[in-house]
């Protein structure tokens, strides 16, 4: 394994602590949770600069790092349901699509024999997604419950567009992107 590879499966141990630190948390374990889901989602992007950067891309790297993202996404939220935060049916939405991006992008015959990559809409819904799960995480005082709710609903919705934009006809998605 290379040093990105290590970095992804580095990120996959957050996903245990975060889990543990959410199961009946106290404001010192959320603020540690925070702070393990920022650098964990922060190594994704140095995993890739550094795969492309020292052309070390590999099938393993190719694999491991999107199913490694969805378990850093889906762990928290799933937490997050749980502690009564989100509703699940919100969360559903969210694994549904991560689900159904990930069983197309798996099968290249869906696409004409090439998967594509992500577009600036899926690179948006990320972002969305860490800012919403991070102040969700985070125990900020009660005046920031309507902002952290809106940002969550706000990933909900690019999740679902960046879904469909991934699932649009190539000769169409070209004019969105």
């Amino acid at each position: 394994m290379n040093l990105p590879t290590w970095i992804t499966v580095s990120r996959l141990l957050g996903v245990p602590l975060l889990l543990v630190l959410l199961q009946a948390p106290t404001t010192a374990q959320r603020w540690w949770a925070m702070g393990i889901f920022l650098l964990a989602a922060g190594t994704d992007w140095l995993d890739g600069y550094l795969a492309r950067r020292l052309n070390q891309v590999t099938d393993l790297g190719k694999f491991l790092d999107p199913l490694v993202d969805k378990l850093l996404v889906l762990a928290p939220l799933l937490m997050l349901v749980e502690l009564g935060q989100v509703p699940a049916w919100g969360v559903f939405l969210i694994v549904a699509r991560e689900i159904t991006i990930s069983g197309w992008r798996v099968n290249p015959a869906m696409q004409g024999g090439k998967v594509p990559g992500a577009n600036l809409w899926g690179k948006a819904k990320t972002v969305v997604q860490i800012a919403a799960i991070a102040l969700l995480i985070a125990p900020l005082p009660p005046g920031w419950d309507l902002a952290a709710q809106l940002i969550f609903w706000l990933a909900v919705a690019l999740t679902l567009a960046s879904g469909l934009v991934y699932l649009w006809p190539q000769d169409r998605r070209r004019s969105l992107d």
